[in-house]
């Protein structure tokens, strides 16, 4: 057995650990030291940013991911499309149904679930990828009062409040 060889070998180079602590070692994959670790969270990220935004580095991992596994290749494009679907343009609706057909055939469970999302609001969507109107400062002024409300959660009254949100 070659773990039992490996064993041998480091307990003469001075190891004292137990065999199943070097089993545990071995299954981490810490012995592939040339392959380095790419969390979900940075993997997320590269296939949400831009392509033209990615760094050498990002685009060969990007690639990396892409070759490992054909339904990140095929993740990767509808995340492509959707995000050309983001520039408000009249046409954006068929484009918006032919892409949730695309997801719904890849057979990707997050991206069905994301279009059973839509279809329940597909209008809203619609308006969202069609019309140039947003509802972002709206949203910001919203975010802004909620945090000044957090702040001042049992500190003082409502005139306080009043006051703080009216001079921010």
């Amino acid at each position: 057995m070659p773990v039992q060889q490996l064993l041998r070998e480091i307990r003469e180079l001075g190891y004292q650990g137990s065999s199943n602590l070097l089993v545990r070692y071995i299954n981490q994959g810490r012995l592939d030291g040339d392959r380095p670790h790419l969390s979900p969270r940075q993997a997320s990220r590269i296939l949400l940013t831009r392509p033209d935004r990615l760094t050498a580095g990002q685009t060969e991992t990007l690639a990396a991911i892409e070759a490992a596994c054909p339904e990140m290749t095929a993740l990767a494009g509808l995340v492509r499309s959707f995000a050309a679907l983001l520039v408000p343009d009249p046409g954006n609706d068929a484009r918006l149904q032919q892409w949730i057909t695309d997801a719904r055939a890849a057979g990707l469970p997050h991206a069905h679930s994301f279009t059973c999302g839509l279809d329940l609001d597909i209008q809203a969507a619609t308006a969202a990828l069609t019309l140039p109107h947003h509802n972002g400062r709206t949203e910001g002024v919203n975010t802004r009062t909620k945090m000044i409300k957090r702040q001042m959660y049992g500190r003082a009254g409502f005139t306080l409040l009043r006051h703080r949100i009216l001079l921010s």
